[in-house]
C-alpha cells in the first residue's frame, strides 16, 4: 500500500531540502526520479488525444521536472512551479506574463543587465514601456501606479549595488491597485525571504546559481503565490514552447540535496571577507546588506533569514594598469559571468551598469565576489596579495 504524501510544511529547511520532489513509488523504489528522454508519448485511447489533462507530449514535463517542479514549491512556499531554461528565460516568462500591449512596467532600476536588455528591446518593440523605478522607493511605488500599469519587476537586492527593496510595502501599494509584483529572488536561492509571506505574486529563480551549485547546468523556474497565476505562467510557457532539458532538471534536484550546507558555508565566508574588507585601506564601500554598515541593513534584517556568498564592494580610485594587475594575478578566485557555484569569482562591474532612474557614483572601481567552498583563509589571503599588486 502506497504511503500518503508528506506534509513538508512541518520541516525544517534541511529536511526539506532532502525529502522535496521524491516520490519512490513513481521512481520504481529509487531515492532519485527517472530521467525520460522522450519527446513522442505513446497513447493508446483516442478520448486521451485531444482536450485531456493526462500527458501527451514530453515538452511539457515527466517525472523529473514533475519532480523538481515539487520541490521548488515545497521549498519556497508557493502554489505552483513553472521551469524554464535559464534564469534569464524565467524572468522573461515572468515578464511577458505580466506584461500587456501599451501597458507600462515599474521595474526597479538595480536590475540584472540581461532582464533590462529584454525590457528596452524586445518589450518595447510590442508597445509595453519600462519606467525604471528606485530600488529604495517603497510605499512611494504607490504614486508612479496609473491606469497603463500592469506589473511591478523588482530584484532585491539590486544587482551589482545591493539595494534591498521594501517588497511588503511595495507589495501592498501594488495590491491595493489590483497590480501583481514579481520578484527575482536568486541572491537569496529561495531560502533566506519567503517571498510569499512578503505580498509576492510570482518569484523568478535562476537555479544556474546555488540550486544547481556546480557551475554545469542552466535553468530557471517561476515560482507562482496562487494556482490562478501558475495557470497562467504554464500557459505562457506552453505558448512560447519553452522546455527545461530533462538531463539539467536531474542536475538541479541532485544539487538541491546539499544547498543547505554549501548556502550555510558560503554565507559564512562571504561575511567574513566582507568584514575583513571593511578594515582595509584600499576599501571606500563595502555592500553587503549583512553589514552594520550597509544603508537597508534593518530592512534586510527584518525580512531576511540569512545571506548568501554574492556580495560587492567598492575600491578606492585605483590606476586601470594596477586593477588589471590585482585581478589578473589571483590564485584562489577567478573571473567569470555567474555565482553561486562552488567555486570563487570576482569581476569589476562598471562597465555593466545602467541607470535611468538614478545615479551610481562609486569612488573608485566596483567588484562583484562570490565567495565559494574554498578555505576562508586561502581566499582572503589571495585578495591580500591582490592589494598588493593594486598598490604597485
Amino acid at each position: 500500500m502506497a504511503k500518503p504524501p508528506r506534509d513538508l510544511s512541518k520541516f525544517r529547511l534541511e529536511t526539506k531540502l532532502t525529502l522535496a520532489g521524491r516520490d519512490a513509488a513513481r521512481a520504481e523504489g529509487g531515492v532519485n526520479p527517472p530521467v525520460h528522454h522522450a519527446t513522442t508519448l505513446i497513447i493508446d485511447d483516442t478520448n486521451d488525444l485531444y482536450n485531456t489533462p493526462k500527458p501527451t507530449y514530453a515538452l511539457n514535463g515527466m517525472a523529473i521536472q514533475e519532480a523538481l517542479r515539487q520541490a521548488l514549491t515545497a521549498i519556497e512556499g508557493g502554489a505552483d512551479t513553472t521551469l524554464a531554461p535559464s534564469g534569464l528565460a524565467a524572468c522573461t516568462l515572468a515578464l511577458l506574463t505580466v506584461a500587456k500591449a501599451g501597458g507600462e512596467l515599474l521595474v526597479t532600476d538595480a536590475l540584472y543587465t540581461p532582464t533590462r536588455r529584454f525590457c528596452d528591446t524586445h518589450l518595447a518593440r510590442y508597445g509595453v514601456r519600462t519606467r525604471y523605478i528606485d530600488p529604495r522607493i517603497g510605499a512611494g511605488i504607490s504614486d508612479l501606479i496609473n491606469d497603463k500599469t500592469c506589473g511591478v519587476f523588482v530584484e532585491s537586492p539590486g544587482s551589482h549595488t545591493f539595494e534591498i527593496a521594501d517588497v511588503p510595502a511595495m507589495a501592498a501599494a501594488s495590491h491595493a491597485r489590483g497590480i501583481p509584483l514579481v520578484l527575482d529572488n536568486t541572491w537569496s536561492a529561495g531560502v533566506h525571504f519567503a517571498p510569499f509571506k512578503h505580498g509576492v505574486d510570482l518569484s523568478v529563480q535562476a537555479l544556474t546559481k546555488y540550486q544547481v551549485g556546480h557551475a554545469d547546468a542552466f535553468l530557471g523556474a517561476v515560482i507562482s503565490a496562487t494556482p490562478e497565476w501558475g495557470a497562467r505562467v504554464f500557459a505562457a510557457f506552453k505558448q512560447l514552447g519553452l522546455h527545461a532539458a530533462p538531463d539539467d532538471c536531474y542536475l538541479v534536484l541532485r544539487g538541491l540535496r546539499t544547498m543547505g550546507v554549501r548556502l550555510e558555508r558560503q554565507g559564512a565566508s562571504a561575511l567574513r571577507i566582507a568584514q575583513w574588507l571593511e578594515a582595509r585601506p584600499e576599501v571606500a564601500r563595502v555592500l553587503h546588506p549583512a553589514l552594520a554598515s550597509h544603508p537597508d541593513h534593518p530592512v534586510w534584517k527584518r525580512d531576511f533569514t540569512g545571506a548568501s556568498g554574492l556580495f560587492g564592494c567598492v575600491l578606492n580610485p585605483a590606476a586601470p594598469e594596477r586593477l588589471k594587475a590585482m585581478l589578473e594575478g589571483l590564485e584562489v578566485f577567478s573571473m567569470g559571468f555567474s555565482w553561486g557555484g562552488y567555486e570563487s569569482l570576482l569581476i569589476p562591474t562598471d562597465d555593466n551598469m545602467r541607470r535611468a532612474a538614478t545615479q551610481w557614483r562609486g569612488e573608485g572601481p566596483l567588484l562583484r565576489l562570490s565567495v565559494g567552498l574554498e578555505h576562508v583563509d586561502d581566499l582572503i589571503a589571495d585578495l591580500e596579495a591582490g592589494f598588493a599588486r593594486l598598490k604597485g
